[in-house]
């Protein structure tokens, strides 16, 4: 991640405008800035959400509110509460996301 180019500048999150992510189960909510090659996001999933796809990109994300359970490819599974963060390069390690509760996410990737 080169984070170069890039002027001060702040995010009122409430007024990025929201896109809908249907997931296997429930629904992602996305509000996302792009800043040079780096995509920003605030998300929300809804209670019961479970992603409809195995993910390869790299991510840094910190679970603000509920609970996030990460599957790896490898069967692994780990749970992040809020105040928690998880990060994985690109190609590293194919992950899918779930949520009993709802969760709000703040991701960087």
């Amino acid at each position: 991640m080169d984070m170069t180019d890039i002027p001060f500048g702040i995010t009122n999150w409430s007024e990025v405008a929201p896109t809908e992510h249907p997931g296997e189960s429930g629904s992602a909510t996305w509000r996302t800035r792009e800043f040079g090659g780096i995509r920003v996001r605030m998300v929300e999933y809804s209670p019961g959400y479970m992603a409809d796809h195995w993910c390869s990109r790299g991510h840094i994300l910190l679970v603000l509110e509920g609970s996030l359970t990460t599957e790896l490819a490898n069967g692994e599974t780990v749970t992040v509460d809020a105040g928690s963060s998880y990060q994985v390069g690109h190609d590293t390690q194919p992950h899918r996301s779930s949520t009993r509760t709802g969760a709000r996410l703040f991701v960087v990737d």
